[in-house]
C-alpha cells in the first residue's frame, strides 16, 4: 500500500525564511524520480531549483505560482510505496540541484487519482495529504525523539546515500563531527531532520549552566505604553532580497566597531597600462579587474584585513583564502556577488568572472553559494557618479574597500600643476582586527599600485 509524504519547503542556508514560488515543474499526478525538481522558487538570494527527497505520485501541491510561503511549510505530497511500473519510492533527503544521488529522472507519467478523494485546503490535487505531527509544523516546540529511536549509539548504515531533509542539516553534523551514519531520523522512513542532529549534539555535550537572574524584591513591572499613532503613507514591506540586506547592515552596524580612512589617487597611469593591455588583442581587461588584482596583492601584504572575528571565542581569524565580493546593483536590489581564489586569478580571469557574475546577477540566476562565504568586499560606487563614501562592512568580513568615480582634476605631477584623472578611495575597517596603522598601510599599498602599477610587479 502506498504511503504518502509531505515535502516541506527546506532550509536554503543563510538565514533564508522565505521563498516565492515562481514555476511549478511538475503536476499533480507526475511520476517524480528522487532527487528530481519539482518547484522552482526565488529567495532573497538567487533563483533555485527544489528537488524533491522522495520518489513515487505528486498527490498535491501546496500554493499557486507567485505564492511566497515560509521554510517549513508544505510544499507537496508524494505518494510512495513498494516499486511498480518502474517507479522509484525510496528518498534521498536531498533538497538543492546537484546535491546527492544523481538518480536519472523518471519519465512523468500521468496517474488518475482515486474517485471520492477530497481536496485538502490550500492545496491542488485531487487526494488528500497524510497529516503530521504538530510538532513538525514551523514555530512548534521541539520535542525529544522517542526512545524507540536512539541517536546515540544506532546501528551504522550500509553504504549508500543516508537520508537527511537538508543539506544544511549535513554542514551541521560535519563542522560538530558528527556521522549521520550513527543516528536514526524522526522523520518518515528514517529521514533524519535538523532537531535529531541538534537532539544527538546535545546529548554528546556537556550541560553548561545558565547564570541565574534575580529581580530586585517588589520590582514594580513597568506601566503599559500605548502605541504611537500610525504615520500616514505607503508601507513597503521589508522582506525578500530588500529586507535581507537590511537585516545584514543592520548587523554590521551593531556588531562591528567600523572606522574609516580615505585618500586621493592619480589614477592617470592605471588607465594608460589598461589601455596598454587591451590594446595587444585578446579578451578585453576590465577597470574592476586591475583594482581587484591590486586588492589581493594588498590582502597578500596586510592579512589582517582578510579575516573574521569570532565574538563567541574571542578569536580573529585570518583567513587563507582571498574570496573576494564586489557590490552589483540590479532591479532586485544591492547584490554582493563572489568570486573565490581570487588571489589565485590574473587580471584576465579576473575580468571573465566578473563578466559572468555580473550577468547571472541582473537575470537573478546567482546560485546562493555564489553569494556567499566572501572574504573582502570591493565597492565601485563611482559607477553612480559619486566621489567618495562610508561603506558599511559586509558582516561578517573585516573590511570593504571603496572607489570613487575618476574624473580629470588639477593635480601636481612632478613638480607641475596638470590636468589628471583622480579617484577617491576609502577603506572601512573592523578596528577589532587591526589598528589605524595596518589600515593605513593597506590603503596607501592600493593608492600606490594605482599611481604607478608597475609596483604592482613585485608581487607577481
Amino acid at each position: 500500500m502506498a504511503q504518502v509524504l509531505e515535502f516541506k519547503l527546506p532550509d536554503l542556508g543563510e538565514g533564508l525564511t522565505e521563498a516565492e514560488i515562481v514555476r511549478w515543474l511538475v503536476e499533480v499526478g507526475d511520476v517524480v524520480a528522487v532527487d528530481q525538481p519539482v518547484v522552482e522558487v526565488e529567495t532573497a538570494k538567487a533563483m533555485v531549483e527544489v528537488p524533491c527527497p522522495y520518489g513515487g505520485v505528486v498527490t498535491a501541491r501546496f500554493g499557486e505560482e507567485g505564492t511566497e510561503l515560509p521554510v517549513g511549510s508544505p510544499l507537496l505530497t508524494v505518494a510512495v510505496g513498494a516499486p511498480s511500473s518502474g517507479e522509484e519510492t525510496e528518498g534521498s533527503g536531498n533538497v538543492l540541484v546537484g546535491y546527492g544521488t544523481g538518480a536519472p529522472p523518471a519519465r512523468r507519467r500521468r496517474v488518475r487519482p482515486t474517485a471520492g478523494a477530497t481536496t485538502p485546503p490550500g492545496a491542488h490535487t485531487q487526494t488528500r495529504p497524510v497529516h503530521h505531527p504538530a510538532d513538525d509544523h514551523p514555530g512548534a516546540p521541539a520535542r525529544e525523539p522517542r526512545p524507540a529511536r536512539d541517536h546515540i549509539g544506532a546501528a551504522v548504515r550500509a553504504d549508500g546515500p543516508v537520508p537527511v531533509i537538508s543539506p544544511l542539516v549535513r554542514r551541521l553534523a560535519r563542522e560538530n563531527g558528527l556521522d549521520l551514519r550513527t543516528l536514526v531520523g524522526s522523520g518518515p522512513d528514517g529521514l533524519i531532520l535538523r532537531s535529531d542532529v541538534e537532539h544527538a549534539l546535545r546529548s554528546a555535550a556537556t550541560p553548561v549552566r545558565q547564570p541565574e537572574t534575580r529581580l530586585a524584591p517588589h520590582t514594580p513591572e513597568p506601566a503599559p505604553v500605548a502605541p504611537a499613532p500610525a504615520t500616514a503613507g505607503t508601507r513597503i514591506p521589508l522582506r525578500g532580497i530588500r529586507g535581507t540586506v537590511a537585516d545584514k547592515l543592520s548587523r554590521s552596524r551593531r556588531e562591528i566597531p567600523d572606522a574609516t580612512c580615505w585618500v586621493d589617487a592619480d589614477a592617470t597611469e592605471l588607465l594608460h597600462a589598461r589601455r596598454a593591455m587591451n590594446a595587444t588583442g585578446g579578451a578585453k581587461i576590465s577597470l574592476l579587474a586591475l583594482l581587484a588584482r591590486i586588492c589581493t596583492a594588498a590582502l597578500a601584504r596586510y592579512p589582517e584585513l582578510n579575516s573574521t572575528v569570532d565574538t563567541e571565542a574571542r578569536e580573529i581569524v585570518r583567513l587563507d583564502h582571498i574570496h573576494l565580493g564586489f557590490a552589483a546593483q540590479t532591479e532586485r536590489g544591492l547584490v554582493v556577488p563572489v568570486v573565490r581564489d581570487a588571489h589565485t586569478r590574473d587580471a584576465e580571469s579576473l575580468s571573465a568572472e566578473f563578466a559572468r557574475l555580473t550577468e547571472a546577477a541582473r537575470t537573478g540566476t546567482l546560485t546562493p553559494a555564489e553569494l556567499t562565504g566572501g572574504t573582502f568586499t570591493l565597492n565601485n560606487y563611482g559607477v553612480f557618479g559619486v566621489d567618495g563614501s562610508t561603506p558599511i562592512i559586509n558582516h561578517p568580513e573585516a573590511a570593504m574597500l571603496g572607489v570613487g568615480r575618476i574624473v580629470p582634476k588639477p593635480w601636481v605631477y612632478e613638480g607641475e600643476l596638470a590636468v589628471r584623472q583622480v579617484v577617491q578611495l576609502s577603506l572601512t575597517f573592523d578596528h577589532r582586527v587591526c589598528d589605524g596603522g595596518t589600515a593605513g598601510g593597506f590603503l596607501r599599498h592600493v593608492a600606490d599600485c594605482v599611481e604607478q602599477p608597475a609596483v604592482l610587479l613585485r608581487s607577481l
